[in-house]
């Protein structure tokens, strides 16, 4: 009979409620998930159902009391707790705003000739088991990173990585990182390391954990060559794919940096098409008078 009247009692209004609440707890699945948390984050919830149940059924009326004024406790330690994951959520929700603002500046044809400089120089570096760390800026600012490296904002090439990570000089140790316009913004810039005990292997190297940690406070695209062994592996999104030939890095760099969809020109790109259409119109003219 109780069952009955609580099917009674349910209105419109409570299915959307009810809807939103599983909706909510959907979304923090999917943004602890994979993550260290998500073990802390079941024992936490087995403990307060399993504490919960016994308590009622056996209405230990002392017990429940001090339950739900744990309660107050657990609203203020979860976030201290999941504090590393709450950020990570509060970034991607960030970025999801992004995707109706600007993308990545670089033009398609520039992205795709840099794709082309970084599989160049991954397949010479890993022949001559030089270690490498190369991050591919997309809409996250990578700025705070930037500025712990040494400046250079330069165009890439395959040869200047090859310099760049010649294990005598002093840029080799740390990532080079590409900005939006498709520059080489610093080189030897210091990285977060990833936080993840779950990793794929263990016996990752700094290198390798550097570029799991970009990747998972970012967007950004990172390419590592192992020193030790020479191979070649991919981050991206918390990820990686290890071990790859060149042709698949060029074929996992094309899908996710050189054949982006680029964002609508602004009012200041027509601007300069406009201005840069001018100036090779007035050249032509002087050249034929």
């Amino acid at each position: 009979m109780e069952l009955i009247t609580v099917f009674e009692s349910i209105t419109p209004l409570a299915i959307v409620d009810i809807l939103l609440v599983a909706l909510v707890f959907f979304l923090i699945s999917l943004f602890i998930r994979g993550t260290q948390a998500v073990a802390l984050f079941r024992g936490t919830l087995f403990l307060l159902v399993l504490v919960f149940v016994v308590s009622n059924l056996l209405n230990l009326v002392a017990f429940r009391w001090l339950l739900n004024n744990l309660i107050t406790v657990l609203a203020v330690a979860i976030p201290i707790i999941f504090q590393p994951e709450l950020r990570r959520a509060l970034e991607r929700l960030g970025r999801a705003g992004l995707v109706l603002g600007p993308g990545t500046k670089a033009p398609q044809e520039l992205r795709v000739r840099i794709v082309e400089d970084i599989c160049r120089a991954a397949e010479q570096l890993s022949e001559r088991r030089h270690g490498a760390l190369i991050v591919l800026e997309r809409n996250t600012n990578l700025q705070e990173y930037i500025r712990t490296g040494v400046p250079l904002d330069s165009y890439t090439s395959s040869e200047l990585f090859l310099t760049i990570f010649w294990p005598k000089t002093e840029l080799h140790d740390g990532a080079a990182i590409i900005d939006s316009d498709g520059r080489i913004a610093a080189a030897a810039a210091v990285l977060p390391l990833t936080a993840r005990r779950n990793l794929p292997d263990r016996n990752l190297g700094t290198r390798h954990r550097a570029g799991l940690g970009i990747s998972e406070v970012s967007d950004a695209i990172c390419v590592i060559v192992s020193e030790e062994t020479g191979n070649i592996a991919i981050t991206n999104g918390g990820r990686m794919v290890p071990r790859l030939e060149v042709m698949r890095l060029r074929t996992i760099l094309n899908a996710f940096y050189g054949n982006e969809r680029q964002a609508s020109p602004t009012w200041r790109d027509r601007l300069r098409a406009w201005r840069g259409t001018l100036r090779n119109v007035s050249h032509e003219r002087r050249k034929s008078a």
